[in-house]
Order: structure tokens, then C-alpha cells, then sequence
């Protein structure tokens, strides 16, 4: 990518008032993207942490800044990404032109990239490295319930494109609070390998504490694989750590132009 002296990108999180450490992922992102200077300026705000959304419309005050890309660092298209963000950020559609002339352009989620099923199975063979794919279950693990956004749909289609691939001998999608349950993982698969993937953006509560406990790993433990009713759990962080992500992020930007090429060259 070449380098966007004229462009800014903001990276837009779900932050937390309770565990700190949710901002992390997309604050760690942004660091990568920053260093590598794609972009003249490189900025984060978040939902339920500072600096807010709203803080975000007094950034990228230099005249030479022309565009800003804003990317939600979410898993799924959903509520906040069809409303919270347009709402707090005064986006009127795909392009929004400030009193300025700043045009703010509105990507897709992370979540939403064509690359995220590949990421699914990089962090599975990564905590598994010596277990054949063909002879294990991968799980992947999404919150459910209708009070929750579209991640249980993302969740489900990660799930039938892996399925499609024929590699895991089993590939299910189970969420916390809705069936299938992750809790009743023993009698959903039959390996004797269980690779679990959280499909969320941060080690937040439910990856670090909730998954682990309906699964029956014993709190606090840090290993990797797990010894449970004489199968292998192997557990991972959260999908959204992964330091890849920064790439997706960078992608999400670039697509944006390509598409918008792609519709005005459409006679």
C-alpha cells in the first residue's frame, strides 16, 4: 500500500467500563498501523471508553488531511455499526462530506473480511500445532441470544465455509447463550481433539473467564490444552488479538476505494 499523505484512519472499538483491557486489541492495532506511516494520522475512539466517539469528530484537524477511513474494529455488521457509529460520528451513508470538505468514508467491520475464515484456522492450527485437523473438532465461539448483534450469524457462516473445506473432522459454531451451547460441547463432537476458538475481538470477561467455565476449564489456567472427560481441549484467546488483524484493518481502507471504483466504472 502506498503511503496516504492526504488520508487519516480511525479505528473505531466497543471499549469497556468494567475490564480495561477490552481497548487493548484495537489500541494495539492502531500502534502497528502508525509505525509503518500508510496514513498521515492514525486514531482510535471507542464506545464505552475515551476517547469517545463523539471525541473523534474534533480529530485529524490538519487541512492537508482530505480523507479519514473509518473502520469498526467489530466482528459483525449489527446495531452499533449500523446505528451507534453513523449516529455519534454524524455519517450520513458510505461518504460523508464535513463543513470542511473532509470526506469520511465508512468501511466494514473487520469481522465482515474475506480473510477472517483464514484467520479462524491460522489460530487453530497455531495452539494446535501437532494435532491432525481431519482427526479434531474446531468450535467456534460467539456470544448468541437476540440482545447480542449479528456475531452469532458471523459465527455460523465462518462455521459452514470451514465446514465446506473438508479439513476438521468436525467444524461446529456454538455460542454462550443460545443452542448449541459451548457448555454441552462434550456430547456436540465426538474427536478426541477440541480446538475452541473465541470469535470476539478482545480477551474480555467472557473469553478470559465465562467460555472457559462453561467449557470446565479450571479458572485462572493458562495452558493452552486441557485435559477434559479423557479429550483434548485446546483453548484460544480471542480472535481479534491477533496482531494480524492490523492487516485487516489496512484492507478494510483499500477495499472501500476499490469498490467505489468498481460502481462508478458499472455504466
Amino acid at each position: 500500500m502506498n503511503r496516504k499523505d492526504n488520508a487519516a484512519l480511525l479505528i473505531v472499538g466497543h471499549g469497556s467500563t468494567v475490564n480495561p483491557s477490552s481497548s487493548a486489541p484495537t489500541l494495539g492495532h492502531a500502534s502497528t498501523i502508525r509505525a509503518r506511516a500508510l496514513f498521515a494520522e492514525v486514531a482510535c475512539c471507542f464506545w464505552k471508553e475515551e476517547p469517545s466517539l463523539r471525541d473523534a469528530l474534533f480529530f485529524f484537524r490538519d487541512p492537508a488531511i482530505r480523507e479519514v477511513y473509518v473502520v469498526p474494529n467489530f466482528i459483525s455488521e449489527g446495531y452499533f455499526t449500523r446505528t451507534v457509529i453513523p449516529r455519534e460520528l454524524e455519517l450520513n451513508g458510505p461518504e460523508t462530506t464535513r463543513p470542511n470538505g473532509q470526506i469520511w468514508k465508512y468501511c466494514e467491520p473487520v469481522g465482515s473480511h474475506e480473510s477472517m475464515t483464514e484467520h479462524l484456522l491460522a489460530r487453530a492450527r497455531e495452539i494446535a500445532p501437532g494435532v491432525r485437523e481431519e482427526e479434531a473438532a474446531l468450535l467456534i465461539v460467539a456470544h448468541g441470544t437476540s440482545l447480542n448483534d449479528n456475531s452469532a450469524v458471523a459465527a455460523k457462516e465462518q462455521a459452514e465455509r470451514i465446514r465446506g473445506l473438508g479439513r476438521y473432522g468436525e467444524v461446529l459454531n456454538v455460542y454462550m447463550e443460545e443452542p448449541p451451547l459451548v457448555s454441552n460441547w462434550a456430547n456436540l463432537t465426538k474427536s478426541e481433539n477440541v480446538v475452541v476458538v473465541p470469535f470476539f475481538i478482545s480477551d474480555g470477561l467472557h473469553s478470559y473467564e465465562d467460555i472457559p467455565a462453561l467449557v470446565g476449564i479450571e479458572s485462572g489456567s493458562q495452558d493452552q490444552a486441557h485435559q477434559l472427560g479423557g479429550r483434548t481441549i485446546f483453548y484460544s484467546t480471542a480472535i481479534g488479538t491477533d496482531s494480524r488483524f492490523a492487516d485487516v484493518i489496512i484492507e478494510q481502507a483499500l477495499t472501500f476505494d476499490r469498490r467505489k471504483q468498481v460502481l462508478q466504472s458499472v455504466p
